[in-house]
């Protein structure tokens, strides 16, 4: 996947108004080396620690709005800082990670960055959050709100029943029944089940 080194200037024009001066303060104390990566689908950020001649690495997708790269940023962060205390003797996404993650939540919380229903959202999240925003609906539904609107773009909870939708890469699903937060899928072309959040972006196919 391409990525590009974010220099610090331009990486203010990716951030909500009010967090660039904090963010840049933790980049720099610890020597992290941020690189914005073209659109992931399986993942919106990724840590790499420090090891040898190599400092902290974070990736975050580019084509995140404002609040959804912050937040994924502070979520890569908060692996930095785990690591730090406790090297790799615990587990990813465990408390000590969550108790990081939290603390550097709230602390830009406090600053009001964030839009009232987002702030709601992770309130809520922050009392147990979740390894990915993607795995948070109810956060993940919110940050959607500001997504710029996509021409033909939909959720697989807008697709009807039996209905057939396409992800990205052109794989072909039909839509099952929902479990609780997730909606059972069959792929097309296997015949095999998978689960999809209700917020996953779709297209309708004919």
């Amino acid at each position: 996947m391409p990525k590009k080194e974010a220099p610090l200037l331009a990486l203010e024009g990716y951030l909500p108004e009010g967090s660039f001066e904090s963010v840049t303060a933790y980049l720099l104390h610890h020597k992290v080396h941020l690189t914005i990566t073209k659109k992931r689908q399986t993942l919106l950020g990724d840590y790499r620690h420090a090891h040898f001649d190599k400092n902290h690495r974070i990736s975050v997708n580019g084509n995140l709005h404002p609040y959804a790269f912050l937040i994924t940023l502070l979520h890569e962060l908060a692996h930095l800082f785990t690591f730090e205390q406790y090297g790799n003797r615990v587990a990813a996404h465990g408390r000590e990670w969550k108790n990081e993650y939290s603390k550097i939540l709230a602390s830009f919380m406090i600053k009001k960055v964030f839009p009232p229903d987002i702030e709601k959202a992770l309130l809520h999240s922050i009392q147990n959050p979740a390894a990915s925003s993607c795995g948070d609906d109810k956060l993940m539904r919110v940050l959607k709100k500001y997504d710029p609107a996509k021409e033909g773009q939909l959720h697989v909870e807008d697709i009807a029943m039996g209905a057939l939708f396409s992800i990205q890469g052109g794989r072909v699903f039909k839509r099952g029944e929902q479990l609780r937060k997730r909606y059972k899928c069959e792929e097309v072309a296997t015949g095999k089940q998978y689960l999809f959040s209700g917020v996953y972006e779709v297209k309708q196919r004919d």
